[in-house]
């Protein structure tokens, strides 16, 4: 199932399918943290705004790298090895993120303030969503536009996708925070 372009009120484009549903969760559960929940965290393990600031910088680093692609008028993807297909088949395709793999360097959470990361998100994505368009409607939808550290190269459409199963992978983390709370408390 591939996303669609919504329109917005005024008849803007409004960010992808996925991307929707993306900033829409993520709103959600934003809107159902408080601060205390913003930082609480076991041992060992990333709080909430530390997910939401490693998602955060995911969809800047996803940002910069489509833009160097409009800045050098080229997709900058190389060729896929078998892995990459692979991860890509079972990531993308069949939805499936594998638990327990370390973040890229470059997305591990710096401690930017919650009140930034909550506040910034949704602008991200929404760049996010307007920079892959823009790529999208210059090299095509099928083309592989921009490498992925893990995947190696993928299309637009599956960079939405990847972001959306990523974005969803760790909101189930964040809603786990929310019950270990529950629990406590009980």
């Amino acid at each position: 199932m591939s996303g669609f372009i919504l329109l917005d009120a005024m008849g803007r484009i409004a960010v992808d399918w996925y991307l929707q549903r993306l900033q829409e969760a993520i709103s959600s559960v934003i809107r159902a943290t408080d601060a205390e929940d913003l930082s609480r965290h076991p041992e060992g393990k990333w709080s909430t705004a530390e997910v939401l600031e490693h998602l955060y910088l995911t969809y800047r680093g996803t940002v910069k790298g489509f833009e160097r692609c409009l800045q050098e008028g080229k997709p900058l993807a190389r060729n896929a090895t078998l892995k990459e297909r692979a991860s890509t088949l079972l990531v993308v395709t069949l939805g499936y993120f594998p638990p327990g793999r370390e973040a890229p360097e470059r997305t591990i959470p710096r401690g930017m303030a919650a009140e930034e990361v909550v506040k910034g998100i949704g602008p991200q994505i929404e760049a996010m969503d307007d920079i892959i368009t823009k790529c999208e409607a210059r090299f095509g939808k099928r083309t592989r536009v921009l490498d992925h550290p893990v995947l190696g190269p993928l299309t637009t459409w599956q960079w939405r996708k990847f972001h959306w199963i990523h974005g969803r992978h760790h909101l189930r983390q964040i809603w786990k925070l929310r019950r270990q709370k529950g629990k406590a408390l009980a």
